[in-house]
């Protein structure tokens, strides 16, 4: 009886890490993606395999959540210290017309220049907002250029398999993630 109840003990506490972000483990959405980077490089996660890959859907004329969470990843990738290099930003625009690969480009340096930005066809976008579960919309501004975009704020994770396994929201702030992120890579070793 009482081996019985030890291997009890023993399965019950194996438990699945304590996450801070959204565990999405086994999703049936947005597992893979095929788009060209800022560099007109043709990528997907599989082209990321060691690191962990997070990715956040935005535009760079946005006035507040995107470069706010781009800077925030800029400050993980600090916090992951030797282990930065296996950290890579994804910025997939949700507004095709205005961020052209130049723009992105000297986007992703002020930021960091090891972070790509994604580039859809507006074909593409509504594919991936879909596969995503994102939202956007264009907001007409005053001038045919000063509309702004409403989106979705939050990012996807992959681990360094190019699987999803976390979905971390807007407002969180740096170390939480930093801490998943570290646990996704003690996974991998």
């Amino acid at each position: 009886m009482l081996t019985g109840a030890i291997g009890t003990f023993i399965a019950c506490s194996e438990q699945k890490p304590a996450f801070s972000s959204i565990d999405v483990t086994g999703a049936d959405y947005a597992k893979d993606f095929a788009l060209t980077d800022h560099n007109s490089q043709p990528k997907s996660v599989k082209d990321f395999a060691g690191k962990v890959v997070v990715m956040f859907f935005g535009y760079t004329q946005c006035p507040d959540v995107c470069p706010t969470t781009m800077a925030e990843l800029a400050e993980i990738k600090k916090l992951l210290g030797a282990d930065g290099s296996k950290l890579q930003g994804l910025f997939v625009t949700i507004d095709p017309d205005r961020d052209t690969p130049a723009v992105l480009k000297a986007y992703m340096g002020n930021f960091d220049p090891t972070f790509i930005a994604l580039v859809p066809t507006p074909t593409q976008l509504a594919a991936l907002a879909k596969d995503y579960k994102i939202y956007y919309k264009k907001v007409e501004g005053k001038t045919d250029t000063s509309y702004t975009m409403d989106h979705s704020a939050g990012s996807y994770v992959y681990d360094t398999q190019g699987k999803l396994r976390l979905f971390t929201r807007f407002g969180t702030g740096p170390k939480p993630l930093a801490d998943d992120i570290k646990m996704l890579l003690k996974q991998a070793t």
